[in-house]
């Protein structure tokens, strides 16, 4: 069995193509092709189901593909253990977020760099199942999202920081006179919101419905910048999070007002795969993250809540 083999295996399963696995892996298809049935002899297991294209795989494929995904996990793990003690720690760590949690990536990116300056960091803006999937298939080493219920089992986790929430209303809004917005006055705007398919939005709705009223958006997006992007142009009202506020700021023409509390709120947090051994970015990366007041560095960047 060659490493080789299994990277072949690994594209196949990601690309669901043979074509496409052959061009990631910079091979032509006839030579993956024979590599993955090299491996099937070698296994004596049938892995990919075939016909006049690929059509997934067998019960022994998927546990076969599980394999060659913690096995390449750990020959990556090793070099980068290898590197680390030769040159210090320069892989790249590879982290996916929800994507109302990615406005404050950059927080964690800066402790982490700081820490380890020679190593990488790249980001993926991805759904809580994709964060689950991935962390399981050992493509991705970290994801940030909301450590409630849903948190997948077979993880470990740090908490970063709880979403505060604020108004932004056109400065001209009676509402912009207010110190403190009720939850069902908000409700009454014309506003721009998450879809509800989001977790952030599902957190919206339950604390419109504990003020008895309900939101009914204007425009509803699956992405925070195309949130913003109606808030500067059309000058919506929205309820953001205020790691939003740290990254975007509070376009022309609005203004932030604070909600009414809601308690308790949500978590974010990092989390990881508990698995053994672990990974060595994984450990540089909950070592950096680790004891970091996040929400103090969120608070400390917020816009002043200037009276109407």
């Amino acid at each position: 069995m060659l490493i080789r083999q299994l990277e072949y295996l690994v594209a196949l399963g990601r690309e669901q193509h043979f074509g496409r696995a052959a061009a990631v892996c910079y091979v032509s298809q006839p030579a993956l092709s024979a590599a993955i049935r090299k491996l099937e002899n070698e296994l004596d297991v049938t892995i990919v189901l075939r016909g006049r294209r690929f059509e997934g795989f067998t019960d022994e494929g998927r546990r076969v593909v599980g394999w060659a995904h913690r096995i390449l996990a750990e020959r990556d793990a090793l070099l980068a253990d290898l590197d680390r003690m030769r040159n210090g720690l320069r892989a790249t760590v590879r982290i996916g977020a929800i994507p109302t949690a990615v406005p404050a990536t950059p927080l964690m990116s800066s402790l982490f760099s700081t820490r380890y300056p020679l190593a990488r960091v790249r980001i993926e803006s991805l759904s809580s199942r994709e964060i689950s999937r991935r962390l399981a298939e050992f493509e991705l080493d970290a994801g940030v999202t909301y450590l409630d219920n849903d948190t997948p089992p077979g993880t470990r986790s740090v908490e970063l920081y709880r979403e505060r929430y604020r108004l932004l209303v056109p400065a001209d809004d009676e509402l912009a006179r207010e110190s403190v917005v009720e939850w069902a006055a908000a409700a009454a705007l014309p506003h721009c919101a998450l879809m509800s398919t989001m977790r952030n939005r599902r957190v919206l709705d339950a604390n419109m419905a504990a003020a008895g009223a309900t939101l009914v958006p204007v425009v509803e997006t699956d992405t925070v910048g195309a949130l913003y992007a109606h808030i500067a142009t059309r000058r919506l009202a929205s309820i953001v999070a205020h790691t939003w506020l740290h990254a975007f700021g509070v376009p022309e023409g609005m203004c932030v007002r604070p909600l009414a509390e809601v308690r308790p709120r949500p978590a974010v947090g990092l989390i990881v795969s508990d698995r053994e051994p672990t990974s060595i970015v994984v450990d540089a990366l909950v070592d950096a993250l680790s004891g970091a007041d996040l929400s103090e560095a969120l608070e400390r960047s917020l816009p002043p809540v200037i009276p109407g």
